[in-house]
């Protein structure tokens, strides 16, 4: 099943208590299209860098099979750059530098070959980009995941509201979901957010796992792996769900029961994720690599085979 993947391509500058990276190659997108290549052969990106973007990481993307005929590149132009620091717990962080740059005023050209994608993933972007994506497609999809954050609660939250009408599974973490919902039990906070459109919502919480709740009081929680360090968190909640939609576009199915397992994929390649700084693990792991992983969360949850 083809899966459209839009987001952004961009720079990072990470410090936490491990080090400092300086300038590497970070944004929603890009942690998605990873995650996704090792469930499905079918991906399409859609996002937008300057001329001064790493060639080398878009060269890896089409290696692994991601069709980057929706990638922008603005001559002349700088790329979207990010600079965070992380505090002690590894939970929370200060955001130190944020340029925009081509991200301001990104357009999202979705090439003719991708305009009937079967799932899309909507990738943490202004709530305005992400509608203009859905409303140039010429077919509903089959599934559309979104991602969000606060930011966007604070400064276009009517534009959000929009938006998720039209999808129809939201992943946020739990104190984003709060604000939305103006609730601070996580069960009547999922209760008023379903209510907005979404027929799935998926609350991350780190350290402490995933729920998914759906329609029909239906919940489901994973835990995430317990891991010996954590060096870079950032990506991990991008990775999540590019496992997510990607497991669901590699069976083709959209149910509930579908879902739980697609959150474990998730949460495996997560835990990948926040073990080095960047995409640097996540670009190098296999198939082979996710299948231990994976045994080791079905002997966590005392999963079946």
């Amino acid at each position: 099943m083809s899966l459209l993947v839009i987001g952004s391509v961009a720079f990072d500058a990470i410090d936490t208590p491990f080090g400092s990276t300086g300038k590497i190659v970070g944004g929603a997108a890009s942690y998605i299209a990873l995650a996704t290549t090792l469930l499905n052969d079918k991906i399409g990106l859609v996002a937008v860098v300057g001329e001064d973007f790493d060639g080398n990481f878009i060269e890896t993307l089409k290696s692994r099979g991601v069709d980057m005929a929706g990638l922008q590149i603005k001559k002349g132009e700088k790329s979207f750059f990010w600079h965070g620091k992380y505090h002690v717990d590894m939970n929370s962080r200060d955001t130190l530098v944020t340029e925009l740059n081509v991200l301001g005023t990104f357009d999202p050209i979705i090439p003719e070959s991708w305009k009937e994608p079967d799932y899309v993933m909507l990738g943490n972007l202004s709530p305005q980009v992400q509608l203009t994506t859905l409303n140039r497609l010429r077919k509903k999809p089959k599934l559309v995941v979104m991602d969000t954050m606060n930011f966007w609660m604070d400064i276009g939250l009517q534009d959000l509201k929009e938006v998720l009408k039209k999808v129809d599974v939201l992943t946020i973490n739990d104190e984003e979901a709060r604000q939305l919902s103006g609730e601070y039990s996580l069960v009547k906070a999922a209760r008023s957010i379903l209510t907005m459109g979404p027929q799935t919502l998926i609350i991350k919480k780190g350290e402490h796992g995933a729920l998914m709740f759906a329609e029909k009081e239906q919940t489901f929680f994973c835990p995430a792996l317990p891991l010996e360090e954590v060096f870079d968190p950032t990506g991990a909640g991008d990775t999540f769900a590019g496992g997510f939609i990607g497991y669901l576009a590699s069976k083709g199915r959209t149910d509930f029961e579908c879902m739980k397992t697609a959150i474990v994929y998730g949460s495996a390649l997560a835990s990948f994720c926040v073990e080095q700084f960047g995409t640097t693990k996540l670009a190098s792991i296999t198939l082979d690599d996710l299948n231990i992983r994976l045994a080791q969360f079905r002997e966590l949850m005392f999963l079946p085979e």
